[in-house]
Parts: structure tokens; sequence; C-alpha cells
């Protein structure tokens, strides 16, 4: 099995484009599988929100908060 790893766009209409370099790559008249990477910008808010969240939450508690520590 060969694995290529090319930039490719998405078409106004929804198609994949790939380079013409990798098509002539390609086994003709043959099934092959495509594995889709892309950034999705949701993924990196949602890690933000979530690391502002947990840092506030944090930041409302101190040493003298933690009674049950000191057993």
């Amino acid at each position: 099995m060969r694995a290529y790893e090319i930039p490719a766009r998405v078409t106004p209409e929804g198609k994949l484009e790939l380079p013409d370099a990798l098509l002539k790559l390609l086994p003709s008249n043959q099934v092959v599988r495509v594995l889709i990477l892309f950034d999705d910008t949701r993924d990196v808010e949602e890690a933000a929100w979530s690391r502002l969240a947990a840092e506030q939450f944090l930041a409302g508690y101190s040493d003298a908060d933690a009674v049950c520590d000191k057993v």
C-alpha cells in the first residue's frame, strides 16, 4: 500500500480537486481509499473555551481552601 500526502481543494461545487501530478501516480480504473484531514476552527475555539473555563475555575481556589487535604 502506498500513501501520498498532497494539498487538495474543494471547489465551490463541492468536488475534490486533485493535482494532475497525483492523478498520474494513481492506478487507473481501481478503487482507492481517501483520508481527508482539514483544519476545523471549531476544534480550536472549543479547546480555547475549555482551557479558559478551567483556568477561571481554578483561579477561584487557594491553598486555604484545601481543608480536606489537611488531615
